[in-house]
């Protein structure tokens, strides 16, 4: 009886482990809502849009979304979106791995005036989670997504994942 315990004990932990390593967990756990959210389904549909990938630059080359326009994270300048997008009710979608960066640069939209502004729910993982398809630096098609970190890299399910280190890219 006590192994059954002990037994049922160990399964209830990993699963809830694994329960907790979730895109809609993650997301639940780190953002705020202060951006609304845009599915990839929902944007898949739309032909129009001005997409900003929040990641890092090492990221972005890995893999992106087509046409989209790196404006970073750490180094991001607001300024600087408002030279290419000077009218701020332009449609925005801004993305990264999975959706914690970008709600921050989407706050920082808002902030300075853009009143169109989405945040992409799950961000690049979910996006070829689902089968849509990204693209290297020279604009060809590619099946590898930058993973960002083992633990980020967790939520990736249908790509090849890259992982940088400070000397070097590394398929994994």
């Amino acid at each position: 009886m006590r192994l059954l315990s002990i037994l049922t004990l160990c399964i209830v932990i990993n699963f809830a482990s694994c329960a907790q390593n979730s895109i809609p967990n993650v997301l639940e756990k780190y953002n705020e809502h202060t951006v609304d959210y845009i599915s990839v389904e929902e944007l898949h549909k739309i032909d129009t849009i001005v997409l900003l990938d929040a990641r890092e630059s090492e990221e972005y080359m890995v893999s992106n979304l087509k046409n989209s326009v790196w404006v970073g994270h750490k180094t991001f300048e607001v300024d600087n979106v408002k030279k290419t997008i000077p009218n701020p009710d332009t449609p925005i979608v801004v993305y990264c791995s999975i959706g914690v960066r970008s709600e921050e640069i989407g706050e920082k939209l808002k902030k300075a005036g853009f009143s169109n502004v989405k945040n992409l729910y799950g961000g690049i993982f979910a996006w070829k989670n689902n089968g849509f398809p990204v693209y290297d630096s020279q604009g060809e098609d590619t099946e590898k997504v930058h993973a960002y970190s083992k633990y980020w890299g967790s939520l990736l399910t249908n790509a090849d994942k890259v992982y940088t280190d400070k000397t070097k890219t590394v398929d994994k």
